[in-house]
């Protein structure tokens, strides 16, 4: 399943965001598109994840909310 996020999270990020969404088993990739107006964080995972997923990166100090 794709998850998709708008988010505030810029290239020199990219790295450090990575390391942290490492504890997730359930994902298989991460892709950023910093070129859209919504910085655009994809996740592809073997279930839903979306909470997690906002409630941690949320807890860092970084926007991110599922665009649906």
């Amino acid at each position: 399943m794709v998850l998709v996020f708008k988010t505030n999270i810029f290239s020199q990020l990219e790295i450090h965001v990575k390391a942290i969404l490492d504890s997730f088993t359930q994902i298989t990739s991460v892709n950023f598109d910093f070129e859209d107006c919504d910085k655009i964080l994809r996740i592809e995972a073997t279930e839903d994840i979306t909470s997690d997923i906002e409630l941690l990166l949320n807890s860092k100090g970084f926007y991110c909310k599922e665009l649906i």
